[in-house]
């Protein structure tokens, strides 16, 4: 089994946890915002919007789910192009997340919404 360094298992771990609060957080904020408001011209925007920071966060916390499950059944070691590819997914989800968050946070203030 090909063995990732623990420092990258933990960051992956991490990043997994942070991929489905925002998941939580936005489902939340959309519900939220439905129950009070209802599906109104007004609301439909932000209503998609938390959906798709939502869908993308679900993505990204599949992609590193099979990017760690696929290196974990390779034998003896893992590809390279393979740790490549989850390098650049961490990456690219640490970039992310704090835009998602901020989303989120911002529509909740602008809804007045908790």
């Amino acid at each position: 089994m090909a063995k990732l360094p623990p420092e990258t298992t933990e960051t992956i771990n991490r990043l997994k946890q942070q991929l489905l609060d925002i998941v939580d957080l936005a489902t939340a904020a959309e519900c939220a915002i439905f129950e009070r408001f209802g599906e109104t011209e007004a609301t439909i925007i932000v209503l998609d919007e938390l959906k798709n920071v939502s869908q993308e966060a679900a993505s990204r916390y599949s992609q590193l789910s099979n990017l760690q499950l696929r290196i974990a059944e390779a034998q003896p070691v893992s590809a390279s192009d393979m740790l490549e590819l989850l390098e650049q997914r961490i990456v690219r989800s640490q970039n992310r997340i704090p835009a998602w968050e901020r989303s989120i946070e911002e529509v909740k203030i602008d809804w007045n919404v908790s």
